[in-house]
This record gives C-alpha cells, structure tokens and sequence, in this order.
C-alpha cells in the first residue's frame, strides 16, 4: 500500500475525469461498505448501459482510490443473471409471471394469513445495503402497512454490538466519533478485530498518513493479517478473550498511572468499580487467558498510555460474540480512561462492512427502534412519529425480536415473511437449520436483483434495481451523509424496492401513508420524522448534501453545518453529560472447545468479495482471484493430521461439516482456524457457525465455535466438488 505525508488532502488532487463521446459520468459512490467511496459511473447516453467506472478525486474518503470490489462494482449492473420479471412458484417451479399476478397472490396470502392469525403472523427481513429512504421505507411499511411488530435486518449480524456497546458507555451510536481524516493525527492507533487493510483497504491511507507522523500501530487478532504485519505490536490472542486483554490492558494503564484522572473525574462515572475489577488481569494473568504474551500486554498499555492522541478501531472481530456488546464498551474503555476523545487524533469507530450500516440502523428497521434512532416503547417517540405518519399513537406495534429470532419464528408465530436485500441462507449462523425454518413458512416472498440462496427458497421472487438505479442516500462510516445519484432506468421488469412496497401497501388499502413520487420525497419524510432524535437528519437536505460533500448527523437545522466529531464539549450523551466506564468480566465464548472439538474455528472476509456473495461472486473477474473458500491452519497442526497444503479437509462443528482446501500457513495460531465467510450451498461455512446470541444486541457468535478436523477421505465430497485443488 502507497503511503502518503500528513498533508495529503484526498479531496484536492487535480483531476479531469475521462469523459467519451456519447457517455456521460454520473458521480456517485460504491456499494460494497461502509466507506462508501466516491466514484464515476460511465453511462452510455443512447442505451443507457453502464459501461465501466472512472476515479472521482473530489469525495475526501478516498480520493479517486477503489478497492478491487469498488473497481468491479459497476459490472453487476449488466449482469446476465438479474432478475427481469417477477417469479412464482408454480408446480415446484419458479416461473415468470406478471406483476399483476404476483402482487394478488401476495396481498391475498397477507389478508388470508392476517384473518386466521393476527397481524403479526407476517415478518419483515431487511437489509442495510440500502438506501437511508429504502430503509425507513421497509419500516414504515411494516408497522403500519402490514401493522406487524416482526421488522428486523441483517445488520443485526454486524453492526449491532458496535451499536449496544456505544449506546451504554457514551449514550449514542454513530460509527465513529469523528471524520476518518481524525486518524492521520493520532499518535498510536489499536486496530481490534480487523483486516484493515484486506477488508477496508481505503483506510489504509489514513493509517499510512498517522505512521508518516511517528504514530505506533497496535493491532490485536488471532491471524497475522496484512495489517498485523505492518504493526509495531501484534496482540495474537486466542478467539474470544477480547474482554480479559482489554482488562489486562486497563490493568497496566491504572496501575502505571497512565490514566487522565482529571477527565476521569470530571467527565466519567464508574471508575472505581473498574479499577477494583481490573486488579485481578494483572498482565500474567491476562496472558494466561489470551495465549499473548505478558510482555506485549504491557508494552501495549504503555504505548497507548503516554500517546497525547490516540484511535482506537475495530470491526466484527470484536463484535460477532456472544459477549460482544461489553466487548465494544470495554475497547472505549480504553479512550475514556485516557481522555483520548473529543478532539483531532482522539477517539474510537468501528469499521462498517454494509454499505449502508450506520444509516441502516437508524431509521427505523430494528426490531425496538423507531426513526431518528428513537425507541418504539418511548411514548414520546411514539406519539411524534404517529403524527408524522398521520395515524393515531395506537396503530403502531411494539418491539418484535431480532433477526435470527425471527428465523426461529418461521412457521410458529409468523407464517410468511417478506425478504428484501438480503440472503440469511447465507449469513445467518447455523444456515442448515435456516433453511429448515424458510421451508416452514406458509408463504415467503423475495425482493431482490438476484436468485439468491434464500430467493431460491421462495413462492415469490420480486426483481428489484441495483444501487446504481436509484437516487437516494446513505450514512458512511464517519457519520457522514452522502447522496447516491444513478441513472433513470429499471430493466426488464425490474422495480425499485421502495416502489414495490409502495404498491403493496397501496393494494392493502394503505396507499394513503405511501404517496411518494421519489426518494427526496420520502428523504423529506424521513428529515421530519427524524427531528428531535438522537439520529437528527432534519438539517440535511439533497442540495446540501452536494454543496457540502456530505453532511455529517446530528444536523438539526438547515442553518447547521453537521457535527463531524462527536464530544468536542466532552459532553456524553446522558442526562448528567458523563460517559460509563463499565466493568465486564472475562467469560469467554458461548461454545468451549473439548475433546472431540478441540480447535477454535473463527471467520471472515477477503478483499475480493462482499457479504454472503450474492453479488460479488458472479462477477467474474472477483470470483477469479477469489473463486473459493479455503481453510487457514498452522503447519503444526497441519502436520498433526496428515494435512498438505491444497489438500481437501473436513471441517466439523456440532452442526455441520464442509469442506474446503487447506491453506497452511503460520499467519494463525496452533489452536486456530479461519474460513472467509462470502460463499454459500455447500461451501457455506455458516453451517458450522454458533446461534448462539448476544443477550444485549442479539448478534450472533460467528466468531467463534468449536470445530474438529481431518482429511478429506475419498469418494467424501458432495457432488460438484473436487479433490484437487
């Protein structure tokens, strides 16, 4: 990776776009996470094709830079495989049909399953990788276009223990507590559970930019990633054990007296409790727990410590356990003991991996949560957006379950679910028995650009529009609010998500709460029924949003200019301004290795590929440098069953086996496993994977399970699959 000096501004690079003869650029920003990076669409102006991509050097995220998902994102949009035309299932068959006949069979299963059972027998199972206007769309729809209580998302399965940790420590969830440029002036930097460099590689630059100042990197992970590699410390611990090395951690910077005890103080509640906790993870302690070795632990906290500035980052890898919330606040433990908050080079965020994960998650399509970020059992919360969407406060459910609960429903409690932007088939835990509860289901619909894994399950198939057909809004990793532009064109059939929904309503006798032309229409919605809340987008506008290049929230008057860094009063987001310093103990994981399981199996992604696949493993020139899972293991333990590199290898939990190639290497520890998660059928790693759930965020333990393994015998693998490798 290039690096760049501390004034490198991404924003101001001269650059003329490449513009063709009978093309035009259409300025937009990537799909594939939350960096959301800024980009040029190359459209033909007679067919309206999409043609390719150019660099866009003016959106200060990444400064004409992409990925090579970002590179690749516009060929999904002349794919061969959309879906053109609605699909019913006829004889076993998914058929084509019209939209007519389609959305009869659709709002007559609603009203006929709505009679027998109640309005909640239906569920609603959205995604993030959405629109800002999409997502509150999906919300509203449930609540009072069906008036079922069952909406949740697929960001259940990664940003909400990020979400749960912020909310108890410092009373508000936005991904990070300051724009992304706040890094290149941090003095060390802790990276926690990501592949920053794999996974979010147009980070990198910001990491490059803080290391150019003299800034010391501390990554902490099983796997010595690219971004391990490049630390001046890497914390190997084993899976699961985040909690008793943050303690370990909180335990030298207490005891060495490298703590802010003036902002302790004045701006925190809960230290005491927290250093008589921590005085049990002496760093002998915590190395027994986590397999790092003491002397690291300490060089740790005395790096982070004495750094005047410091950042710290993280992602799923912290976050997808069972004990994933207090992991997150426990992380921030670290910035609030130290009083690394609230200014240029000081604070903490986690990565976000969806597209639109942060605005995902604030409008309205979680299981408790009205827009605005406002809560859906606060009476207050309720009556203001009663009166935004003109119905009386009672019309409006309360809180349904979480997603995966949702899953568990199926069959029981609700008898069909909608399914929009999103494949559980792939990126829930344990996917054999997801596919057990879809085939409960009375009935279940699909709205997506492609037949999925889960859309190959369904009665009906809807086909929606990809991100570049549509004009709309999401909230990248910073907090900032960016404008997606795309072209006016719907292919074949195909609808976009917040019309289809609209029309559904309309047919269910509710048209009247879903009158909207356009998505600036119901962004203007959503301004109003934001108002107020935490997530206050009443101040962001179209116009706005391209003047500025984005507006960071809270942003509660058109007059206001955005709040890029949160806490700049050091004030937190609690009725007496104090942020929570909480104490967590170590419990480790919901699922403990033993004898006839003894290897911690972890997962995760690969630059080339995003979320479960649907859209990046048909783009051939992603599934070329990436067509396959593969399995990560140490030469010892390789060598221990008999297991070359390339070889096929059975990987089994409680729950279920693949296989998949062996790739042996000592960038993971001995009692470890990785499997990159994006693959789905067979290959689908998330047969193996733990349900078990966080009890606060209700996020899955996808990041640890207890697995065996051997080597494949002949004749073994499924059909489809081969031996060499």
């Amino acid at each position: 990776m290039q690096q760049h000096s501390q004034n490198d501004d991404f924003s101001q690079r001269p650059y003329e776009p490449i513009t063709r003869e009978g093309e035009s650029l259409v300025a937009t920003h990537c799909a594939f996470c939350g960096m959301q990076c800024g980009m040029n669409i190359r459209v033909d102006n007679d067919t309206m094709a999409v043609l390719g991509v150019e660099p866009r050097y003016d959106f200060p995220m990444n400064g004409g830079r992409l990925c090579p998902k970002g590179v690749s994102a516009y060929r999904q949009a002349e794919h061969t495989e959309r879906l053109l035309k609605p699909l019913i299932r006829k004889n076993g068959v998914l058929t084509e049909s019209s939209w007519d006949e389609a959305y009869d069979l659709i709002v007559s299963k609603i009203k006929e399953l709505q009679s027998k059972h109640g309005k909640d027998t239906i569920g609603l199972y959205s995604g993030s990788s959405m629109t800002n206007e999409k997502c509150y769309i999906m919300g509203k729809f449930a609540r009072i276009g069906l008036g079922t209580k069952h909406i949740d998302y697929n960001g259940r399965y990664c940003m909400s223990a990020a979400a749960t940790g912020f909310n108890q420590t410092v009373g508000i969830d936005r991904g990070s507590t300051g724009p992304w440029s706040d890094i290149k002036f941090a003095d060390v930097l802790l990276i926690a559970g990501s592949n920053t460099a794999e996974c979010h590689p147009l980070s990198m630059p910001y990491v490059w930019g803080a290391r150019d100042r003299g800034a010391k990197l501390i990554v902490a992970d099983p796997r010595q990633t690219k971004t391990a590699l490049v630390a001046d410390i890497h914390l190997d611990l084993r899976p699961g054990t985040d909690i008793a090395l943050t303690n370990g951690i909180l335990h030298v910077l207490i005891n060495e007296g490298l703590i802010d005890r003036a902002f302790i103080d004045e701006h925190t509640a809960g230290f005491e409790a927290l250093e008589e906790m921590t005085r049990k993870y002496d760093p002998a302690t915590a190395s027994g727990i986590t397999g790092v070795a003491s002397e690291k632990i300490v060089e740790a906290a005395r790096l982070f410590g004495r750094a005047k500035n410091g950042f710290v980052l993280f992602a799923r890898g912290i976050e997808q356990h069972s004990t994933g919330s207090d992991t997150v606040s426990n992380y921030v433990n670290l910035c609030l003991t130290t009083g690394k908050v609230g200014r240029k080079g000081a604070g903490f965020a986690t990565f976000t991996g969806q597209g639109n994960g942060q605005g995902g998650r604030e409008h309205g399509q979680k299981a408790d949560q009205l827009p605005g970020y406002r809560k859906i059992y606060d009476p207050a919360a309720r009556a203001h957006i009663a009166s935004v969407w003109g119905v009386d406060e009672s019309e409006i459910p309360g809180p349904g379950i979480s997603a995966y609960e949702i899953l568990q429903s199926l069959g029981e409690e609700i008898k069909m679910m909608i399914l929009v932007c999103s494949n559980p088939m792939v990126s829930a835990p344990s996917v054999g028995d997801v596919g057990e509860y879809l085939k409960k289901l009375d009935f279940f619909v699909c709205i997506d650009m492609f037949l999925s894994e889960s859309a190959e399950l369904a009665d009906v198939v809807l086909p929606s529009t990809v991100w570049v057909e549509d004009n709309g809004t999401t909230t990248n990793v910073e907090g900032r609010v960016i404008h997606i532009k795309g072209i006016d064109r719907t292919p074949g059939e195909s609808k976009r998500d917040w019309k289809i929904v609209c029309e559904i309503a309309e047919r269910l006798g509710r048209g009247q709460y879903f009158q909207f032309d356009s998505p600036e229409e119901i962004f203007n919605e959503l301004r109003t029924a934001s108002k107020g809340g935490i997530a206050d987008y009443s101040g962001i506008t179209y116009d706005k949003i391209d003047r500025m290049n984005g507006v960071f929230w809270p942003c509660p008057s058109e007059e206001h200019e955005g709040t890029p860094r949160l806490f700049e009063d050091l004030k937190f987001n609690f009725p007496d301004g104090r942020a929570r310093l909480l104490t967590f103990e170590h419990t480790g994981p919901n699922e403990k290795v033993d004898a006839e399981y003894p290897i911690i199996l972890t997962t995760g992604r690969v630059v080339f590929h995003y979320l479960s696949g649907n859209q990046t493993r048909r783009i051939e020139a992603l599934r070329k440098l990436c067509p396959d899972p593969y399995l990560e293991l140490h030469p010892n333990l390789a060598a221990r069953h008999g297991i070359g590199n390339g070889e096929m290898v059975k990987v089994s939990s409680r729950r279920g086996s693949i296989f998949v190639p062996a790739k042996v290497t000592k960038a993971i520890r001995e009692d470890s496993l990785f499997v990159p998660y994006h693959w789905g059928k067979q290959l689908a790693i998330n047969h193996l994977t733990n349900p078990a759930l966080d009890p606060k965020s209700k996020i899955p333990e996808f990041k640890v399970c207890a697995v065996k393994i051997e080597k494949a015998k002949k004749g073994e693998l499924p059909n489809g699959q081969s031996a060499v490798h």
